[in-house]
């Protein structure tokens, strides 16, 4: 195992109760045994998933130009169309038995979401890194939606069924044992284990291949260089002697070309004023830390796939001089795809929502994390959370990865979803439903299959709807 301060082998010894915790997650087998989360069937009235996407869409506001920039790059791939299509799921996962074990989800736990970044102590750290959708609920569907992503990944490497079948148990498997060792562990070992990448080096040290090992400390290096300074001078130039953001429309438009923002001004205060605001969400060394900076610009910014078309802005700022820059982002949080199934948030806000359920599942949190409500132009409220744009960032090529590598990968990702998993629900309880044999292991293997193919079907479904003109699409962007 890695991060998961036990070593390999050794006997686990049952924290004080964990017995009787157990005994409880085996005997909810018998409500919904292991073998049901077996295979995927769609339901007779399911929706058609371009109306899902369309409807999420409007419900949500996003910015009508945008729009056609997410089904773009939807379209690269079924893989990316995955990644977008975490409402899709949703909307099938609500139709499954759980065993009623709950913790904090992710809820759109794919294996892109996975990712390193530099925690307080500025080491690096493995973990979740996107949190949109989070929300309360059973802990199968984050795990089912992990392991499907192995298997829309596999098909999009061209592995074979049985290579694919192979990553596809990792994940679980990763998970299980993962989730066991946890529950033997006292509560606050198990609030702060982490995943460190000087551990996921040497591991692959011992294990990887020659040039395994020579792109794993490549990437790492790049991740280690990726932080405000390289933010400042890959994103900002100088204007009539005043710094800048580039322009890169549409996929990085200054508020001076942001349609209705009245050369800028209006936006411009709509971001101070949030700033300003924002601090009070931190902790009183964090505001000091926030008031030593005063902003300079921003910008309208395209981020990822699902979240395309929501609105999120990027700040420059700066402390003493142009040699000391901090960029933060500030991304709209809308309703978790998962409320519809699982009931609204227990928080006034969703940006509130997002930032307390990434501070639950985290092991290490940016210092800067925070939310706010905004009053557009429009003068509707929107609720944004908000954070550093780049603090050591970086996520694994999957793209490059063969069915090794891609197997390791899984069974880390598995590891760490349990560990955060556990920092809400409880652990002893799920490991005690899953067991100590691979019933479960099994079960989702053959469901992320079974989805996988589901998945191309939708995936086709978003092609005709663009070749019919249903919807639009940008390439390319």
């Amino acid at each position: 195992m890695i991060g998961i301060h036990v070593r390999q082998g050794e006997a686990v010894t049952p924290a004080p109760g964990a017995s009787e915790h157990a005994a409880r997650g085996k005997a909810a087998r018998a409500g919904v045994p292991r073998s049901r989360h077996r295979g995927f069937e769609p339901a007779a009235d399911r929706s058609d998933p371009v109306e899902l996407l369309e409807a999420q869409a409007r419900e949500q506001s996003r910015v009508p130009e945008l729009v056609p920039i997410r089904y773009g790059r939807m379209l690269v791939s079924p893989f990316t169309f995955y990644r977008g299509a975490a409402a899709v799921m949703a909307a099938d996962l609500a139709g499954s038995r759980d065993a009623g074990l709950r913790v904090q989800l992710c809820g759109d736990a794919h294996l892109s979401n996975f990712g390193v970044f530099a925690a307080p102590d500025r080491r690096l750290v493995f973990d979740l890194n996107d949190f949109d959708e989070t929300l309360p609920g059973p802990f199968e569907w984050d795990l089912k939606r992990l392991v499907a992503s192995f298997a829309v990944a596999g098909r999009d490497r061209g592995f074979d069924p049985a290579k694919r079948r192979v990553v596809n148990l990792a994940v679980t498997r990763g998970y299980r044992e993962a989730m066991r060792q946890l529950a033997g562990m006292r509560t606050l070992d198990v609030w702060y284990s982490r995943i460190d990448v000087d551990d996921i080096l040497r591991a692959a040290r011992r294990r990887g291949s020659k040039r395994e090992i020579r792109r794993l400390e490549r990437d790492v290096a790049k991740m280690r260089a990726k932080d405000s300074i390289r933010a400042f001078s890959k994103l900002t130039r100088v204007v009539d002697g005043e710094r800048r953001i580039r322009s890169d429309p549409p996929l990085i438009t200054p508020i001076e070309q942001v349609p209705g923002g009245e050369d800028g001004g209006v936006i411009a205060e709509l971001v101070r004023g949030s700033i300003a605001r924002y601090r009070s969400t931190l902790p009183a060394d964090r505001r000091q830390l926030v008031e030593r900076f005063r902003y300079v610009h921003a910008a309208r910014k395209v981020v990822g796939v699902g979240s395309v078309g929501t609105r999120a802005w990027i700040a420059l700022m700066v402390g003493r001089n142009d040699r000391d820059p901090l960029f933060i982002q500030l991304k709209e949080a809308q309703a978790s795809v998962l409320e519809r199934y699982l009931g609204r948030s227990a928080y006034a806000t969703h940006g509130q929502r997002v930032v307390e359920g990434q501070r639950l599942m985290q092991a290490a949190s940016d210092i800067m994390l925070g939310w706010d409500r905004i009053t557009g132009p429009d003068g509707i409220d929107r609720d944004f959370y908000i954070r550093q744009l780049w603090d050591q960032k970086g996520s694994a090529q999957v793209e490059v990865m063969g069915p090794v590598t891609l197997r390791r990968y899984a069974d880390l990702c598995g590891q760490t979803l349990a560990r955060a998993h556990a920092r809400s629900g409880d652990a002893a309880e799920i490991a005690g439903y899953m067991g100590a044999g691979t019933a479960l292991d099994r079960a989702l293997a053959d469901f992320a299959e079974a989805y996988a193919d589901q998945n191309e079907r939708d995936y086709a479904a978003l092609q005709r709807a663009v070749k019919e003109g249903r919807v639009e699409a940008s390439a390319g962007l």
